[in-house]
């Protein structure tokens, strides 16, 4: 039950002055709460995105020219458009001792400007000055005061990010309107940590954070938003810190096996493991051995042997009498998991079951009856595998392969399918060492950093999409000696807004170089469809794939040598790198095209270099993290996803170990948070919205 203190945070904004029946609904949409609506809680965590700086410039002459400026100035005259030239701008010649200065309109009512901009008047102008055949004009000004009322222009104005209908000043409005009605809360940090960093209080931060005193640019991060940022990186290590606590004080069971089902797979497998597979095996054993639950991350590059290495545990619980599940996150690849992964476990003399969505009647029955009685030893599936209604008979280890959006509660509702299930986590996009600590925190951690022997480094080249006829030439000659290939586009139909390439329009185009050999596949086609064609490309019977990034993850084709990404320049790196690994995975020789549309920004020709020169998923990531931020690193934002507010990573980096530290000194000296500060940091919880945490109290 959320604290009384906090009910005005979680007040609707509907309620606000000045935001009546159609204003609510573009706040609600502008704070992606379009069901349950906003809250003043989500206004006053939309921070400015940006500050403009309207301080008096001293002359009109010194003004800057191509930016934002303030001038004082005297209206000299009126030059409206021409008798029969409506579409002509209406002309104010204003100026100072310094220089001139020309406002121009469009489209507007010459009586209001006459209104005013009055002849002979001094006024206050701000706006952007450009050079218009060598002098200065200012298209439209943004504000327009008497001198006698400078008072009322902010030198310092947030920008806020907008939906349409809604404007900065009134999304601010709407601000100051909140914070008036948000209560002082007690104090969570420690006084003397805000003495040093110089932190005002969280309600004075707030208000601070949307009424900045200084541009961007002339000091560091002001106090106020380092604060904020803190808070919300406090709020997530402690859940993550109580969750790691809940874990470990609910007494886990020990699984041991005899190794011979582990011995079988072993002999099974075509391929010895790597070092890193064996260390990161070594430690699971040790884990599922003690009475202690493990919660455990295994984190590989694309190609690393994740799946083995969870096989091999799966076979340790199996040998123990008991039982283990692995879910994916599509359909299409828990699918492709059995697939590969039944006849290695009937060698070993596991039987296996597959639990999807797709799943029904009387084949869902059975899997549902072998689960609870015990003659499914291991089960594949998606979801499906911990909704209400699956039961185990005694699930001992649960997999999650590429889940790493799962929030805190999430994980608590895996692990409950079984007696004190271990769980463990697998990721193929190598993660930053800030965000394993952030998303991860409650978690051990394994790394898979080598690749298995064999495996051939993939040649990466750029290519300018205005060179398409020669890649589709040379596509022709490698499918003329048997290679199978790729083709990802990123977005699946035409959009009016949009010049990408769609994947049905590329097909097409395929289709008709190459009759008859060219498949597709994206996500909104339907599942039976798509292993269809997933499975003819495998077979062969296609040679050429055209896809959106539904292939990103899982979609495993050993003889595939040949990648196309078209518009690679609207990826992230860690997508370009997920893409760039589904070819590279057999013997041969492989290569990935990205194909660019010229010229290319900043930012993303830094992307496409970084690519081309390196494998390493784990520099890949940060290069990521730095040129993108967390929440394009780890994927959209989901719900279940502890993505940041406020916090950004590439620049709060260094708070979150301070965050962490700070979480687990708090609870060693309250452990059940029931003294003033661990009230505090109770609300702290609320806030931010980490309720799971609280309900651990209870839980344990």
């Amino acid at each position: 039950m959320r604290p009384a203190l906090l009910d005005s945070y979680f007040a609707t904004v509907a309620r606000l002055p000045g935001v009546g029946p159609k204003t609510a609904p573009l706040f609600d949409r502008l704070l992606d709460r379009p069901g349950p609506g906003a809250r003043l809680i989500d206004l006053v965590f939309h921070l400015p995105a940006g500050v403009i700086d309207r301080r008096l410039s001293p002359s009109v002459a010194e003004a800057p020219v191509g930016t934002i400026a303030t001038v004082r100035v005297t209206i000299e005259e009126h030059r409206p458009p021409p008798p029969g030239r409506s579409r002509a701008p209406y002309r104010v010649l204003t100026g100072d001792s310094t220089g001139d200065l020309t406002l121009v309109f469009f489209k507007t009512f010459g009586g209001q400007i006459e209104k005013t901009y009055p002849v002979g008047a001094e006024r206050i102008i701000s706006g952007a000055i450009e050079l218009f055949d060598g002098h200065r004009q200012m298209t439209h000004p943004d504000r327009v005061l008497p001198v006698s009322e400078i008072d009322r222009l902010p030198k310092f104005e947030p920008v806020y990010g907008l939906t349409e209908g809604l404007t900065s000043r009134r999304v601010h409005a709407a601000i100051a309107a909140a914070l008036e009605r948000l209560p002082a809360l007690p104090e969570w940090l420690e006084p003397g940590v805000m003495a040093q960093r110089g932190w005002p209080a969280f309600r004075e931060a707030l208000n601070d954070a949307h009424n900045p005193a200084a541009p961007p640019g002339e000091t560091t991060e002001a106090p106020a938003l380092t604060r904020l940022a803190y808070d919300e990186l406090l709020a997530s290590q402690l859940a993550l810190v109580l969750m790691r606590r809940q874990m470990k004080t609910v007494a886990g069971r020990a699984t041991v096996g005899d190794g011979r089902r582990v011995d079988k797979l072993r002999a099974a497998l075509p391929y010895r493991l790597t070092g890193a597979q064996e260390r990161a095996l070594t430690a699971i054993a040790g884990d599922m051995a003690s009475t202690e639950r493990m919660l455990r991350l295994l984190q590989g590059d694309v190609g690393s042997g994740k799946t083995v290495v969870a096989l091999i545990a799966m076979a340790r619980a199996v040998e123990a009498g008991r039982q283990a599940a692995m879910m994916a996150p599509t359909d299409l690849l828990a699918r492709q998991h059995f697939d590969r992964l039944q006849p290695l476990c009937e060698a070993a003399g596991i039987r296996t079951g597959l639990l999807t969505g797709r799943v029904k009647g009387a084949e869902r029955a059975a899997v549902l009856k072998g689960l609870a009685d015990g003659s499914i030893d291991l089960v594949l599936g998606t979801h499906a595998l911990f909704q209400e209604g699956v039961v185990f008979r005694d699930l001992a280890l649960a997999v999650v392969d590429e889940q790493h959006r799962f929030g805190v509660h999430q994980r608590l509702a895996l692990s409950a399918k079984g007696d004190a299930a271990d769980l463990l986590i697998m990721t193929a996009t190598p993660i930053p060492r800030s965000l394993v600590l952030t998303y991860f925190g409650d978690m051990d951690v394994s790394i898979l950093d080598e690749k298995p022997a064999g495996r051939q480094p993939i040649e990466t080249r750029l290519i300018d999409l205005d060179r398409i006829g020669e890649v589709v030439a040379g596509l022709g000659r490698a499918m003329a000696g048997g290679a199978r290939i790729y083709w990802v586009c990123p977005l699946v139909a035409e959009s009016e807004t949009s010049d990408l390439a769609a994947a049905t329009g590329r097909f097409d185009d395929l289709d008709k170089h190459f009759p008859g050999r060219v498949g597709l596949v994206h996500g909104q086609m339907k599942g039976a469809d798509k292993d269809e064609a997933v499975r003819r490309f495998q077979s062969g019977e296609m040679s050429l794939l055209v896809s959106t990034t539904v292939i990103e993850v899982g979609v495993d084709v050993p003889e595939a040598t040949i990648m196309v990404i078209e518009h690679a320049e609207r990826f992230g790196l860690a997508q370009l790198h997920q893409l760039r690994g589904r070819v590279g995975r057999g013997a041969a020789k492989s290569v990935c095209l990205l194909l660019y549309k010229a010229p290319l920004g900043e930012v993303a020709g830094a992307r496409l270099k970084m690519l081309r020169e390196t494998e390493d998923g784990f520099r890949i990531a940060e290069e990521d993290l730095r040129l993108r931020g967390e929440g394009d690193v780890l994927g959209t934002r989901q719900s279940g996803s502890p993505g940041f507010r406020i916090a950004r990573l590439e620049r709060h980096g260094e708070l979150l170990r301070m965050a962490r530290q700070d979480a687990e000194m708090a609870l060693r000296r309250d452990p059940d948070l029931t003294g003033p500060r661990g009230e505090a940091l109770r609300l702290l919880l609320y806030l931010f919205e980490r309720e799971e945490a609280v309900k651990l109290f209870r839980a344990g």
